[in-house]
């Protein structure tokens, strides 16, 4: 499977499911879902901000492609998951949201997965597998290129 293909399915589910729970929250308590909404946002963000911080370090090719390829798709796959997860799970509801989500959600949701992941990148690409530095060798008590018993 292409590596864009896993990122954009994973944040397309991510977001969906966090959409659709907010919106089914939003039945039960209409007014007060300030807090939720940040916590979601802030989940998804550093989703994507971990995820492509593994990537870089681990020094996957062609990894700034594979995040943008990613979010484009993951937008809009995105906002159709939430139609049909809000169809199914919430109310019943029909396509009238799909144009929406077809648009300003799927430009949203490309850049909560784009930003994060860009910078992701950036701080994962500085880090190294292991999680330490390789400390310089001391040097050898003896000078190089010379033998430890004197010649006759």
């Amino acid at each position: 499977m292409r590596p864009w293909l896993t990122r954009a399915l994973g944040m397309a589910l991510l977001h969906a499911a966090a959409d659709t729970a907010l919106a089914k929250a939003a039945v039960y308590e209409p007014t007060g879902l300030t807090t939720p909404r940040i916590i979601a946002i802030a989940l998804l963000v550093g989703a994507a901000a971990l995820w492509s911080a593994i990537d870089g370090m681990l020094r996957r090719e062609d990894l700034g492609r594979t995040w943008v390829i990613a979010s484009l798709i993951a937008g809009p796959l995105s906002g159709v998951l939430y139609v049909i997860g809000r169809s199914v799970f919430v109310d019943s509801s029909g396509t009238g949201e799909l144009g929406t989500a077809l648009t300003g959600g799927a430009a949203f949701t490309a850049l909560l997965i784009l930003v994060p992941a860009g910078l992701g990148m950036f701080v994962g690409g500085k880090l190294k597998p292991g999680g330490h530095r390789k400390r310089p060798s001391a040097p050898s008590p003896r000078p190089r290129g010379r033998s430890a018993t004197p010649r006759a």
